[in-house]
């Protein structure tokens, strides 16, 4: 994530005392409504696993791109699990007018093309897509100008809270210990290093002003794991996140779009998720 988008963070912040995005009714009065972009994937289909099973909301529509195979097909089918009978969609359109707010785990391609619908239509969105420019992340934060986004690189709960962890150890280690970050993922991961490491890289720098230098490995099916290595002669110290499977993030996801129903517009972190921002984002 940019040094940009983390500077404006704070201003699109402000516009959050506004009118909050497409909230007639509220969540009392009837189940919020979330749509799924990138069904067909790996993360798109645990989200709908779990959505599925939630007392508190309900899968209104779900999304993938037009070359994908699942189009038209039923979401039951591709889950291989109970759940409402919605059909595939490619037509991101006609769709938002299902649902008060869309999960995507896509590309930048694709996850911008569904913000620029969302935007327009007063849809919330949370979006755990990776590999974003600086550009594409300005258009991130345009649109948050105009609906309420929660944007993360990791949507697990531990590696949030290893954000505040690795913070507070670089600012106290920094003088005195060298530093490095090593991370791992399946062969299919398309970005490296991944959006978690570098976050883990922001963090460090604007804790301690170092440039962290990543190791990053692909092996296997790994789903993901992390580590932050604080050393000096006398003594070594290592944080470290291993995702034991992709429901983590899923799970973070539909806590995301669960706190980000009815808010006002703005940019939103998982740290905002979890009640840990102090005043200065890093997450």
């Amino acid at each position: 994530m940019s040094a940009r988008i983390n500077s404006e963070w704070r201003i699109v912040r402000q516009q959050r005392r506004g009118t909050a995005c497409r909230a007639p009714t509220t969540k009392r009065e009837r189940q919020m409504r979330i749509g799924i972009s990138g069904v067909g994937g790996r993360m798109g289909g645990r989200i709908a696993v779990l959505a599925s099973e939630e007392k508190d909301l309900t899968i209104g529509a779900v999304l993938e791109d037009a070359s994908s195979p699942v189009i038209g097909k039923k979401l039951s089918k591709i889950t291989e699990h109970s759940g409402p009978d919605i059909v595939v969609s490619m037509d991101v359109e006609k769709v938002c007018g299902e649902i008060d707010c869309l999960i995507d785990f896509t590309s930048p391609f694709a996850a911008l093309k569904c913000l620029d619908v969302c935007r327009r239509k007063g849809v919330a969105m949370v979006i755990g897509t990776t590999g974003f420019t600086k550009e594409e992340e300005d258009k991130i934060l345009l649109g948050a100008k105009k609906i309420p986004i929660v944007f993360s690189p990791n949507m697990a709960i531990g590696i949030n809270v290893l954000f505040s962890m690795v913070e507070s150890a670089a600012r106290v280690l920094n003088d005195n210990f060298d530093m490095g970050i090593d991370e791992t993922h399946h062969v299919h991961k398309k970005d490296s290093p991944s959006g978690t490491a570098k976050m883990i890289a922001k963090v460090i720098f604007d804790a301690a002003g170092e440039t962290i230098p990543i190791k990053a490995e692909r092996e296997g099916e790994v789903v993901g794991r992390h580590g932050i290595v604080f050393e000096n002669k006398y003594e070594k110290l290592e944080i470290r996140h291993n995702a034991k499977s992709r429901d983590v993030f899923a799970a973070g996801a539909i806590k995301a779009a669960k706190f980000v129903f009815g808010k006002n517009p703005g940019l939103y972190s998982m740290r905002d998720v979890l009640g840990l921002t102090s005043g200065r984002l890093v997450g």
